[in-house]
């Protein structure tokens, strides 16, 4: 957790980006990565400098004798003039031609080599650039468990959609994704649209909690700017409470830093935020890749990956976008026949994933219910092909401000055949469904995922299968004859309470006593003047 005074100085660079003329949240927050990037380069430098001299064993340096002079600690104190110089002509030239080549062996830094090479400094006032410098400086980055807050709440600021359909997937909808799925210790996650790298930072978080002991749980009391504590509704002091992960072995922790969490997304400037959320969350080297994973080029590339490679894949795939039908992969499209991107990811994930494995996915209701042959051949291949487990039918305003088009989960297994679905009418998520999404009492999220994990099939050809309720079972033969329509309004029952009124003569007298005393009112009025 972030303290306020941290916030404020994050805040006052951003009004500084703003007035600067960078007025691109993505922008604000790519800029700020690199500048983070090559702090941390510097931070891990010294780190292995001083291991050397301890152990006396030489190391694979990032920088050589003539690049000193780009390390942090040694520009930082530059004056606005000639840092500005050597960040725009040397230091983002050295970050495309040689992180690379300069750092290798499973430090922060290699994951950025392969998506660094088209960095651009965007900041363009001197003055702007020394207080950006100056602000990361300040940031804690050698805290582990401050720095993913940190670029959470970066994260936050993030208000505005993709070209391509993307945008920032609430965290407490991520958050109840991945308790469903449950991910364990040794499974490989992967995210085909990562984004942000939400999903993958969340299924870190909660293998942490899991896989922590009591004794590893720390809880650090919170204050506020002026020193004060910050009290919750009770007036109990909040805490920021941090698991340590220490039933975690050497063997799964390396797994958890090198083959545990894979994104892929088209878009540079998504992988390079991506990744810096990644790494500053604590994990050390994520497998994330500058990739269309719907082309043919994605199985050519990474053969293990596109098909059956995963235990667990969530997503949240653009729902429109550019599409060159022509590149798109045979397998996917022998799926499903279309040109409709948030069809394509679902057929894409499904292969993707290994059998047994399972997903859960967001998609745009048209996908539940859409009549076309793709449509249909979609869902049929979810139902008869797999296991689907449950459709989540999410309300309209939970990804507001970005959009308000209505959405829901998918959750299916790999492999088998479907007998019955579980479906669940989520009406409130903890926030209101406008612009604002301020928070508010209801939230069904917490019994959603109650009832998905206690969930009883055996009920589903019972009377205790109320259709009434926000959870109910629908069976195979149902869905199949209504052309796998997979909508929550197809098969909920709506209970209506019937209107008593009274007699029409009784309402007509009623009427009519009421025209009298407007006419008695009226004659009273007249007799004053």
């Amino acid at each position: 957790m972030i303290t306020g005074q941290l916030k404020s100085k994050i805040d006052k660079l951003w009004e500084e980006f703003w007035t600067g003329g960078i007025t691109n949240p993505l922008t604000v927050i790519e800029q700020i990565t690199f500048l983070m990037y090559a702090r941390m380069l510097d931070m891990n430098e010294q780190k292995d400098e001083k291991l050397a001299s301890r152990s006396g064993k030489a190391f694979h340096r990032r920088f050589n004798d003539n690049q000193q002079h780009l390390r942090w600690q040694h520009f930082r104190h530059l004056g606005a003039d000639k840092l500005y110089k050597l960040v725009k002509d040397e230091l983002f030239p050295f970050f495309a031609e040689s992180s690379a080549q300069s750092v290798k062996d499973g430090n922060e830094g290699s994951l950025f080599a392969e998506f660094m090479k088209d960095a651009q400094l965007m900041i363009q006032k001197q003055s702007l650039l020394v207080k950006a410098v100056e602000m990361v400086n300040d940031l804690p980055l050698e805290n582990s468990d401050t720095k993913g807050d940190l670029y959470e709440y970066l994260l936050s600021k993030l208000t505005t959609a993709g070209i391509n359909g993307q945008f920032r997937t609430p965290r407490h909808i991520i958050r109840a994704m991945v308790e469903m799925l449950d991910p364990g210790i040794n499974s490989r996650i992967c995210d085909p649209s990562t984004g942000t790298g939400g999903f993958l930072v969340s299924s870190y978080e909660y293998l942490l909690e899991k896989y922590t002991s009591k004794d590893g749980v720390e809880q650090e009391p919170l204050f506020d700017e002026q020193g004060k504590p910050l009290l919750d509704a009770n007036g109990r002091q909040q805490v920021n409470t941090l698991y340590s992960g220490d039933l975690i072995t050497p063997e799964q922790r390396a797994h958890i830093d090198s083959d545990m969490f894979h994104g892929f997304d088209f878009d540079a400037t998504m992988l390079r935020v991506a990744a810096m959320n990644l790494v500053m969350h604590g994990i050390k080297q994520p497998d994330i890749h500058y990739q269309d994973t719907l082309s043919q080029s994605f199985k050519e590339r990474f053969p293990r990956e596109a098909k059956a490679g995963f235990d667990i894949i969530l997503a949240n795939p653009p729902f429109k976008g550019s599409l060159d039908e022509e590149d798109v992969c045979p397998d996917i499209l022998r799926k499903v026949k279309t040109k409709k991107t948030e069809l394509l990811f679902v057929a894409l994930i499904e292969n993707m994933l290994k059998i047994g494995g399972q997903s859960a996915t967001i998609v745009p209701d048209g996908v539940l219910f859409g009549s076309s042959n793709a449509h249909q051949q979609l869902r049929q291949l979810l139902v008869e092909q797999n296991q689907l487990e449950a459709v989540i039918s999410l309300p309209s305003g939970v990804f507001k401000p970005y959009a308000g088009v209505s959405t829901a989960i998918l959750i299916f297994t790999k492999g088998g055949s479907t007998d019955h679905v579980w479906f669940y009418d989520v009406q409130a998520d903890g926030f209101s469904l406008d612009d604002k999404r301020t928070p508010i009492k209801d939230n069904d999220l917490p019994a959603l995922v109650a009832g998905y994990k206690t969930r009883d099939k055996a009920i589903a050809d019972t009377e205790q299968n109320d259709r009434t309720q926000k959870a109910f079972w629908v069976s195979k033969a149902e869905i199949a004859a209504n052309k796998y329509d997979l909508s929550i309004n197809r098969y909920k029952q709506v209970v209506y309470a019937e209107q008593q009124y009274d007699d029409p003569k009784v309402i007509l007298n009623k009427l009519v006593a009421l025209e009298n005393d407007i006419l008695a009112d009226l004659k009273a009025l007249e007799a004053m003047l």
